[in-house]
């Protein structure tokens, strides 16, 4: 019959069971959760994600030349959704104001409200407006527009003379063109309570206001507040560019196209236009 082992004084007994795998599986829980905690993470995720994009921002692609040159065509946007909220018991924590002149805002298409457009508000309700020679009068004053461009193109006296009595374009509104006129007054158009007077920056190359009318405060998202990213995209309204041509080579006298061996570095730069990346939107 064998003894137990003896154990010296001042030692601390074996333990029955080794430490190292009970550790080694703690590191494995902790680097390959189970698939309920995945899950579980995944969900988090999602509330959260759609909680921002609901209430907070959300992102949005310019597709059309009607906001140049302070929007491009390729532009990515992030809107703030919560900065025209309705005051409340959290005005302190967040910015909430009203729609001011001036503003750039994303708000639903009037004519098909599941679309998304982009303008500048010119008009609040109580405004009178009109436009003569292109150039806007707000208020019986000159309005001062740095952020316009006139680019060429035809001549067309219902949008540079508005609100005209003309009726010659047929991409204006008939309901809008009828309604215009009611809200007509000694030659300014008055904005009503609750809607605002919107331009393109783009001016000559925009369909807004004066095409299919006002945009209603429920109808406004927000505001763009930052350009997130940039994809290099022609305009329509851009010129074509000529094709440039290096000087004659002294061997055989040939004329070579500039840029026709782009190296990698060149296409990474003509993919996007990195210095709008995270522009400041005004």
């Amino acid at each position: 019959m064998s003894e137990p082992a003896s154990i010296a004084p001042g030692a601390a007994p074996a333990a029955e069971h080794p430490t190292e795998p009970a550790t080694a599986l703690g590191h494995l829980r902790i680097l390959y959760p189970s698939p309920l905690e995945a899950l579980r993470s995944l969900l988090s995720l999602l509330v959260i994600a759609t909680f921002v994009i609901t209430f907070i921002v959300q992102p949005f692609r310019i597709p059309s030349e009607s906001m140049e040159r302070t929007l491009l065509v390729g532009d990515f946007l992030l809107v703030n959704k919560a900065i025209y909220g309705p005051p409340g018991h959290f005005r302190w924590l967040l910015p909430y104001r009203h729609v001011s002149r001036g503003d750039i805002v994303v708000f639903h298409f009037p004519l098909n409200p599941s679309e998304h457009v982009v303008k500048r508000v010119i008009g609040v309700p109580g405004d009178r407006i009109h436009l003569t020679n292109g150039v806007v009068y707000l208020n019986g004053q000159r309005l001062t527009e740095p952020y316009t461009v006139d680019e060429p193109a035809y001549p067309d006296s219902f949008r540079d003379n508005f609100p005209s009595g003309l009726y010659t374009d047929p991409s204006v509104d008939t309901h809008w063109f009828e309604q215009m006129h009611n809200d007509e007054s000694s030659g300014d158009l008055i904005v009503p309570a609750g809607m605002y007077f919107v331009l393109g920056d783009n001016r000559n190359h925009s369909r807004d206001s004066r095409y299919w009318g006002f945009v209603p405060r429920s109808a406004i998202v927000g505001r763009p507040f930052i350009i997130y990213f940039s994809l290099r995209q022609p305009s329509t309204t851009d010129l074509p560019a000529l094709p440039q041509v290096t000087a004659l080579t002294p061997q055989n006298g040939k004329l070579e196209h500039e840029g026709a061996t782009d190296t990698i570095v060149d296409r990474i730069d003509n993919f996007a236009r990195w210095t709008r990346i995270l522009r400041i939107v005004r």
